[in-house]
């Protein structure tokens, strides 16, 4: 096995800075925005947020949690050798506990002040020897069709990784215990750590995807099948792909840098195959969330479209009922004006008056006749012309 070189190498995105004085650490200038943070100096011991602490050498654990009072002596215990370093696993600490570890790795201020702060964005960073990644784990929760994102900080320097959970997920003991079944790997020290625990949280995106496959192919079914509520799933399920899109993209470069650091500094060849399986796991689902973006843009134009075709066949059929309607109802005025002559001349002549004119005449009651004969053939004639009949 080639020899393991130290982590000054690996690239960061900030330069170089010496570490401050562990007496004279100031306090971070940002505040949490999570509850769990009490910088009142009533926080618990840091011991009590550590779910797992060990030290390695040779890839075999040495030392259990049971053996370690504290992480001082779990640091001064840690073998200053190659393949040696000790593994420290911390769960929602407080921002006293955090600032407690830092002291005693010497960690750098602006790490652990986005370490207490959180909501940070994937990234990596170099403080001298020490190296700082941040991680965004994701779980779908198909029930509810939201992603859960929780956040992952890690340290590590040439003995030591620290790492920092702000979430259950992703699941740390079991990437402990993998790595612990598989010696060989672990004796590779902090940069075996790094690839299982990006190995883990990359391979977590699986079935994220997978759920986000599967509802988008239930969306495509209610587009067409006209289902009204669809347009808000899009929306809803358009909002969680972004988000997911923004916990995988950050990923990207971080990788890159560091496989471009294994290639330029000639690493173990295994240690930078296993990070290239990484990173190609890392850039598919990345394609495939850019893919499902697109995809919902789609279905939501063409959601849009039937939704305009639907409603311009319900105003076509609007129209045409409007239409029928007015034919209707000029025949019936039609028939009511031809009708309305004859009652009218009949109504006039039905009064009964002693004096009326043409009362006696002979051919007063069959003129009267032919005149509302003609009037109503005259009407008739004009309202066929006109097509209302």
């Amino acid at each position: 096995m080639a020899q393991r070189k130290p982590l000054a190498w690996l690239p960061g995105i900030r330069g170089t800075q010496e570490h401050r004085s562990r007496t004279a650490r100031p306090r971070p200038p940002e505040h949490s925005m999570d509850p769990r943070t009490d910088d009142d100096g009533t926080a618990p011991p840091v011991q009590d947020s550590v779910i797992d602490a060990a030290i390695y050498v040779g890839g075999r654990r040495r030392e259990s949690p049971q053996q370690l009072r504290d992480l001082a002596e779990l640091h001064r215990r840690t073998p200053d050798d190659e393949g040696a370093m000790a593994w420290i696993g911390l769960l929602r600490p407080s921002s006293s506990q955090l600032l407690a570890a830092a002291e005693e790795f010497g960690l750098h201020d602006l790490a652990v002040e986005d370490a207490i702060v959180a909501h940070q964005r994937p990234k990596l960073e170099r403080y001298g020897d020490t190296l700082f990644v941040v991680l965004k784990s994701a779980l779908y929760l198909d029930a509810r069709e939201e992603v859960r994102f929780g956040e992952l900080h890690l340290f590590m320097g040439r003995h030591f990784v620290l790492t920092v959970r702000h979430d259950q997920a992703p699941d740390l003991s079991a990437v402990r215990g993998r790595l612990e079944e598989n010696p060989d790997l672990l004796e590779r020290g902090p940069e075996a750590v790094l690839y299982a625990v990006l190995d883990a949280v990359v391979d977590g995106y699986a079935p994220v995807v997978a759920g986000l496959q599967n509802d988008i192919d239930e969306i495509e079914t209610q587009v067409f099948d006209g289902d009204a509520a669809v347009s808000r799933r899009i929306y809803e399920l358009s909002r969680e792909v972004i988000e997911f899109q923004r916990a995988v993209r950050p990923l990207l470069p971080v990788l890159r840098s560091l496989n471009e650091a294994f290639d330029e500094f000639g690493t173990d060849e295994e240690m930078r195959r296993y990070l290239r399986d990484v990173a190609d796991h890392a850039t598919t689902v990345a394609e495939r969330v850019d893919g499902f973006r697109d995809m919902l843009q789609s279905i939501l134009t063409v959601n849009a479209t039937l939704v305009s075709e639907a409603q311009n066949e319900e105003m076509r059929r609007v129209t045409e009922a409007s239409y029928r309607q007015g034919e209707h109802v000029k025949k019936i005025s039609a028939w009511a004006a031809i009708l309305f002559a004859p009652s009218l001349v009949g109504s006039i002549y039905g009064m009964n008056f002693a004096r009326m004119p043409e009362l006696g005449w002979a051919l007063g009651y069959p003129l009267a006749l032919l005149v509302m004969a003609g009037i109503s053939v005259t009407l008739y004639a004009v309202f066929k012309w006109r097509h209302w009949m």
